[in-house]
């Protein structure tokens, strides 16, 4: 029987008061996995209550104090690293190999935590007038919250989590009802590191909880991932509410390659950018724009090498492309290569309905290569966010650098070439928030902030980085006279 998940609320497990159910199924078997509550309104602000509560006493804990709980934390999910790794795949889709990396970029995230008591250093002046002493003070702002996206499911809330808290704030996380159960298993690793009771909670849920989150007048900030409709909706909200928000959105990333490239090292980039994580990530290689000379050979080697991808279930050692998360993920794209395609692409490499021996009511999409790809086409327009990559050629890297800023998204854009000088004037003119040059997935690290522009982020200070810092914490300024 499925198991049906509960909310950690107050340092206790807790059943949520929803009376609605949603099912976790493993895309790959349509096995049910789990029960996640559409939690309510009540079970929000009981958690907001118990954040509130637990503040007080945490924020005089002293902050070298915080940061050790970060380094018990890393050793603990060390320790279980593989146990979230297959419920990673099991109810995300992706390969072991994908979900081991997401792990290990989340244990990044805890490494900078333990940072926070040198980022969290003030700085002041002596004499800044005659006897009077000037100096500043960050202090830990209250309860923040997370909402979370399906397809980083144990990565994406340890970007927010371990910082907000080493801060000395309190802590709520939404993660998605398509796989809540990555958090379920996170926090029950927490509960060894007996943090105070309200420190951190987990509320389970869908829309209601994430509303009642963001206008929760308890609530200081709120971090978001995924689609910009709903960054923005987010945005909106917490705004109009008083909030700090920092909201990520959705993109359609675009790659040029100019005909000094290297072109066997871009395209194996180019692969892993276009299809890790069968395309469901926000800095998946989505257009690739072929320069002059570099498209025909570029066009080959791509789809050579993508038919030759073996699509299965993540949890086999050979699999090198999972599944997408859900039934209406597969028919979404698919209907999207459809409609590309009616609109003028060429479908060169077709993913759709792909099946899996053994699997075969599992959600793949194999990879999908298309060319012939217009501006106002809905493949270079909108976010596919699959394993579907759009070819366009363009004469000039002039004519490139326009077609990528001609988006309305700015998550990421890459250029592979062996020019100095084209690729500084990449970096120099091109509107995105994350840059590459000569690295198919410009993803930071934990220690830089995750850029984003246009319609790709809303709000000033970004996740990750010195802006995290500046997120979860409030300036104060002292001016002191004693004499």
């Amino acid at each position: 029987m499925a198991k049906k998940l509960k909310n950690y609320i107050g340092g206790e497990w807790v059943e949520s008061s929803a009376t609605t159910y949603t099912p976790v199924i493993n895309p790959a078997t349509c096995e049910v996995l789990g029960e996640c509550p559409e939690s309510t309104r009540a079970d929000v602000d009981q958690a907001v209550k118990a954040a509130q509560e637990a503040f007080v006493e945490w924020r005089s804990t002293p902050v070298l104090n915080r940061a050790q709980y970060m380094y018990q934390l890393k050793h603990i999910i060390e320790d279980r690293f593989e146990e979230l790794v297959e419920m990673v795949v099991q109810e995300n889709g992706k390969t072991r190999d994908e979900a081991r990396g997401e792990v290990r970029r989340g244990i990044e995230s805890i490494d900078f935590a333990t940072t926070v008591p040198v980022l969290m250093r003030s700085d002041g002046v002596e004499d800044i007038a005659a006897g009077i002493d000037e100096d500043t003070v960050m202090q830990p702002a209250g309860v923040f919250a997370a909402i979370t996206p399906f397809n980083f499911p144990a990565m994406v809330p340890l970007w927010f989590l371990p910082t907000a808290i080493t801060c000395g704030n309190t802590f709520i996380l939404k993660p998605s009802p398509q796989t809540p159960i990555s958090m379920d298993i996170l926090f029950q690793i927490m509960e060894d590191l007996d943090l105070p009771e309200g420190v951190v909670n987990l509320v389970q849920g869908g829309k209601e909880a994430s509303m009642a989150l963001m206008e929760h007048p308890g609530v200081k900030g709120v971090s978001f991932v995924g689609s910009s409709p709903v960054a923005r909706l987010v945005y909106e909200t917490c705004t109009k509410h008083g909030k700090r928000v920092q909201a990520q959105g959705g993109a359609k990333n675009y790659i040029a390659v100019l005909p000094d490239a290297d072109m066997t090292a871009s395209v194996k980039n180019i692969m892993g950018a276009a299809y890790g994580c069968a395309g469901q990530r926000c800095l998946a290689a989505a257009v690739v724009v072929g320069v002059g000379d570099a498209y025909d050979k570029l066009r080959d080697e791509l789809v050579r090498q993508a038919q030759g991808l073996r699509v299965g279930y993540g949890l086999q050692e050979t699999t090198q492309m999972g599944t997408v998360v859900s039934a209406a993920a597969k028919e979404r794209i698919e209907r999207m290569i459809t409609e590309g395609e009616k609109q003028g692409a060429k479908v060169l490499l077709d993913g759709r309905r792909a099946v899996v021996n053994g699997f075969e009511n599992g959600n793949f999409v194999g990879p999908t290569i298309v060319e012939n790809v217009s501006a106002d086409n809905i493949l270079a327009k909108e976010e596919v966010f699959g394993p579907v990559l759009s070819l366009m050629k363009a004469d000039s890297f002039d004519e490139a650098v326009d077609i990528i800023n001609s988006s309305k998204y700015g998550n990421a854009a890459s250029l592979f070439t062996d020019s100095g000088r084209h690729a500084r004037e990449f970096k120099y003119r091109v509107n995105a928030g994350n840059i590459g040059i000569n690295i198919g997935v410009a993803a930071p690290s934990a220690s830089f902030p995750f850029g984003g522009q246009k319609e790709s982020f809303f709000g000033d200070l970004h996740g990750q980085g010195i802006d995290s810092i500046n997120f979860y914490t409030e300036r104060k300024i002292v001016i002191e006279r004693w004499i």
